[in-house]
């Protein structure tokens, strides 16, 4: 999965694969600055996800226009901050995680509030 100029599954379709999966409760979406994907993913989850969805975008704190590790991770547009891309999923019903550390204890604690904790 990613955004990169050879792309293997693009996010939105990552996205619809565990949407469609019955055994898949909830979806946890790790994304990162530079590119678009994450904002195309927003959009599939807004129109079709109803399942949780808690998220995380790497690279918030990046300075524009730096490479951050690869040639994918740089900001070079609006589309790729990292608060546009939070601002996306946010709007999309996505719960945002500001640290990977955190994203376990979201999870359990929407699946709780759902009821969908096993």
């Amino acid at each position: 999965v990613g955004g990169d100029p050879i792309i293997g599954t693009r996010q939105a379709e990552a996205v619809r694969m565990l949407n469609e999966d019955p055994d898949t409760d909830a979806i946890v979406l790790v994304g990162e600055i530079g590119g678009s994907a994450e904002q195309e993913a927003a959009a599939y989850i807004k129109e079709h996800v109803r399942k949780p969805v808690v998220a995380f975008i790497a690279g918030a704190t990046a300075p524009p226009g730096r490479r951050m590790g690869h040639a994918g991770a740089i900001i070079s547009g609006e589309d790729g901050k990292a608060e546009n891309k939070k601002a996306a999923l946010r709007a999309a019903g996505a719960v945002v995680s500001d640290s990977p550390a955190d994203i376990g204890a979201t999870m359990k604690r929407i699946l709780a509030e759902r009821g969908l904790l096993r």
